[in-house]
């Protein structure tokens, strides 16, 4: 193993799990074109996974072997390295909230960042491009509930907010009607109607 390679890797070991590597944040390694050849190498070799082009991670190294990153950290370092918000997606946060059973069968975030796909293993997760209003208060319940009345759509808002509701303290509620000038009218009509009761 070449030099620059045996830095890359000393590198990425005194990271975070799941923190993403890239060519460009690894120039005080070497020259990029050297950099670009070790990251691949090392990923031929297993020693780092692909996400995607010019995107890599470390595996995680246990006694079962080894495993790629969990994509909640892997989505979380790439929002850190981005400025982007990521979030969980409107059919997730319906079922964080108990207003479906489904569990949803795809690893799939809401993006202010533009789409694409990242290969995890076996595993391939998504980022999806949203409109603005639907990634507000990421990782707060007011949040996920927007989302799921999102995922539901205009025609089942109604019945979900209903439920929402209740799984929402009244401070939660109130951070939810906040948000309502960033929302489609449809949106904010349903919500306009919770705080009239």
């Amino acid at each position: 193993m070449n030099t620059i390679a045996k830095t890359i890797l000393a590198f990425a070991v005194e990271l975070p799990e799941g923190t993403i590597l890239s060519a460009k944040e690894l120039l005080h390694l070497g020259e990029r074109a050297a950099i670009d050849q070790a990251l691949s190498r090392l990923a031929k070799r297993g020693e780092l996974i692909r996400l995607r082009r010019g995107l890599f991670a470390l595996p995680v190294k246990s006694r079962f072997g080894h495993r790629a990153p969990s994509a909640e950290t892997v989505v979380e370092s790439i929002a850190e390295a981005t400025g982007e918000v990521v979030t969980e997606s409107g059919a997730t946060a319906a079922n964080r909230l108990g207003l479906t059973t489904q569990n949803p069968t795809r690893q799939v975030y809401w993006t202010s960042g533009k789409s694409r796909k990242l290969q995890l293993g076996a595993q391939t997760v998504e980022l999806r491009q949203v409109r603005s209003w639907q990634v507000l208060a990421p990782g707060r319940r007011a949040g996920s509930a927007l989302r799921a009345m999102a995922w539901f759509g205009e025609a089942e808002a109604g019945p979900a907010l209903m439920h929402i509701k209740s799984e929402l303290t009244a401070s939660e509620q109130r951070e939810l009607l906040r948000m309502r000038r960033a929302m489609p009218t449809w949106l904010a009509k349903e919500l306009s109607g919770l705080a009239a009761r």
